[in-house]
């Protein structure tokens, strides 16, 4: 009967590893799925001049953030969240670090342009916004945040967006539109930055250059680089 209880113990601790190699093997899936979203959300909206993010606001930014398919509901009802990725400049003029894993939540997008997700960008305009790299930052309480302007032509230095802290941008059904997220929550994520990195790490250990980029993540940056070429001096 000892014997039968022990190999019953080990065949448990078995499966119970299985079970959760199988689960990390799904959230690392999920991670790589999201980064391939990302870039595609980030590559699509800049693909009309008319209608991009102003690239001068993406060369002047200290961070950037990209939600790809939130969850209308959560801007309403703040019942679900959205997931995606910070990447940041860095302050010794390197270019865009590899991405940690956010997630944002609640609040209202003030602003409600339609469709079942929507995609969210943000920009944070100064090191002082760095805060956002918190394991949990609120925005408008912790930052102040505005609606940025839509397309290359846009008036972008104008006083109130260099002021500016944080720029919001959403785009839903191929409209596209600046949005105030004031009342949103972003927290880190670190079970996501294990799934994609191998380890438990802090979004601020992630964009200080901590790791190696990862293959998987290295299609973002490329193209988030492509808008704002120029390293920061």
């Amino acid at each position: 009967m000892r014997t039968t209880t022990v190999s019953i113990g080990v065949w448990c601790l078995a499966l119970s590893g299985v079970l959760a190699l199988g689960a990390d093997n799904k959230r690392a899936a999920e991670v790589r799925e999201r980064l391939r979203n990302a870039e595609m959300a980030l590559r699509e909206v800049m693909a009309v001049p008319e209608k991009e993010i102003p690239r001068d606001l993406i060369e002047k930014a200290q961070c950037a953030v990209i939600i790809p398919g939130m969850k209308q509901g959560a801007f309403i009802v703040g019942a679900k969240y959205g997931k995606g990725f910070i990447t940041c400049r860095g302050k010794n003029d390197r270019g865009w670090s590899a991405p940690a894993n956010v997630r944002l939540e609640g609040g209202s997008v003030g602003f409600q342009i339609g469709g079942a997700e929507t995609d969210v960008f943000l920009l944070v305009m100064n090191e002082e916004g760095e805060r956002i790299l918190n394991s949990e930052f609120k925005i408008g309480a912790e930052a102040a945040a505005m609606a940025g302007p839509v397309g290359r032509q846009a008036q972008a230095n104008t006083d109130a967006y260099m002021r500016a802290k944080i720029l919001g941008w959403s785009r839903a059904r191929g409209a596209f539109a600046g949005v105030a997220l004031e009342g949103s929550t972003l927290r880190e994520d670190k079970d996501d930055n294990q799934a994609l990195y191998g380890r438990a790490l802090t979004n601020k250990e992630i964009v200080n250059g901590k790791v190696t980029m990862p293959a998987e993540a290295s299609a973002l940056v490329k193209t988030l680089t492509s808008f704002s070429p120029r390293e920061r001096h």
